[in-house]
């Protein structure tokens, strides 16, 4: 029974001791820090909502944070629209190589974020593979591609689509084909079997999809970097900048504070009124 009881308080206490000493704490001096001021590279320990007064008002982070939106949600919808098709023909026709598929997606991750920007920089610039190639067949260069928010948007792409057909695969490889077929059998077409059926009950795991491409470009610094250009600076590249060149890190903390209260906001937001037991995602709809 002691055994039990120590198996049952280890299960608990490990994750429980991880997520506090990892997230809550860390989290808890970011909104700290939030509320005090940075002069001189130096922490001044004095209450004030003064940073959260410059982000609500200095165009420039109004700006940089609109833009990120804009382009988060973009990437996020294009993913999901990329993602389905690819996923469910992996679920319906991979048959037994079903496996190899899956594993196939994860080989970008087999490089670094990093090396994976420098190969997008020697596709999409102005002597990259693209213009090589627009310029082989006699075309003009595309110079307007590199170093913008197209390139930008390419890259994020580029770098979460593997990420988001997961989460979509793992919702359709618990989905019940046979609710389909008994919608085809009862007259629906395959765009009411689709609408009605297969979206709605796979559902959450779109929205997990939507989730890890909408935060990490919300917040992304490396790929405007790297490809965005002088007008493509993006919030997070801005806040990493408190934290670097700049050294208002007080600045930076109230930024981190805001993209995480907007991301919890939007995940509550999506989340809201999905019945968890209906979808194939978690598995909680089968007895």
């Amino acid at each position: 029974m002691m055994r039990s009881d120590l198996q049952r308080r280890l299960i608990l206490d490990v994750p429980t001791g991880f997520l506090l000493l990892f997230f809550v704490m860390p989290l808890t001096a970011l909104v700290v820090l939030s509320f005090w001021q940075t002069e001189n590279y130096k922490i001044v320990h004095e209450w004030t909502l003064m940073n959260y007064g410059t982000l609500s008002t200095e165009g420039a982070y109004i700006t940089f944070f609109l833009r990120s939106l804009a382009m988060a949600i973009g990437v996020s919808v294009t993913l999901v629209a990329m993602s389905w098709p690819i996923a469910y023909f992996i679920v319906r026709y991979g048959g037994r190589y079903r496996i190899i598929f899956s594993l196939l997606l994860v080989i970008p991750f087999l490089s670094g974020e990093v090396l994976r920007l420098i190969a997008l920089q020697g596709m999409l610039g102005p002597t990259g593979l693209v213009n090589g190639a627009l310029l082989r067949m006699g075309a003009a260069p595309l110079r307007m591609i590199m170093y913008s928010n197209t390139a930008s948007f390419i890259a994020f792409i580029y770098l979460y689509l593997p990420l988001v057909v997961t989460t979509v695969y793992l919702s359709l490889i618990n989905f019940d084909f046979r609710l389909a077929h008994a919608a085809s059998a009862c007259g629906a077409n395959r765009f009411r079997i689709f609408a009605e059926v297969v979206w709605p009950l796979n559902l959450s795991g779109t929205i997990v999809g939507f989730m890890l491409a909408f935060i990490p470009t919300l917040s992304a610094s490396l790929v405007p970097r790297f490809l965005g250009g002088p007008n493509g600076t993006l919030y997070g590249m801005s806040m990493a900048q408190q934290f670097g060149e700049s050294g208002t890190w007080a600045l930076g903390a109230a930024m981190g504070v805001v993209l995480f209260l907007f991301s919890a906001i939007a995940l509550a937001i999506l989340s809201f009124g999905v019945d968890l037991r209906r979808t194939g995602f978690t598995g909680l709809g089968r007895q």
